[in-house]
């Protein structure tokens, strides 16, 4: 084996200045980006009928499901829960620390009269 060359100072801090190898650092992940949804922050009249219309049919209703309806934000949705709970046309199931559970109203049914 031949012996080493020895660079010089003058060398070694060009090669240094340089930085090294020329390629990136490798990054680890792709960086998902979540797209930013636009969302409304009031209520316009259609999207009030909307809400009076469709969510009060819903078996399920919390502020998650009418934000992703209604294309609303989450604070005009636990409003909007808020209303419609005290309109009578939605009951509270549960609620666990922020989480509001919330059902329809089944509407009472009339006893069929029968002609004897």
């Amino acid at each position: 084996m031949p012996p080493k060359e020895k660079k010089t100072k003058a060398a070694i801090a060009a090669a240094a200045a340089a930085g090294g190898s020329s390629k990136k650092k490798k990054k680890w992940n792709s960086g998902k980006v979540k797209e930013k949804t636009n969302n409304a922050f009031y209520f316009d009249e259609a999207t009030y009928e909307k809400l009076l219309s469709d969510v009060p049919n819903s078996r399920l209703i919390t502020v998650a499901t009418i934000s992703d309806k209604l294309r609303v934000n989450g604070s005009l949705a636990r409003a909007a829960i808020r209303d419609l709970e005290s309109k009578g046309l939605i009951k509270k199931v549960s609620t666990h620390n922020a989480q509001l559970l919330y059902t329809h109203v089944e509407k009472q049914k009339e006893p069929e009269t029968t002609a004897a």
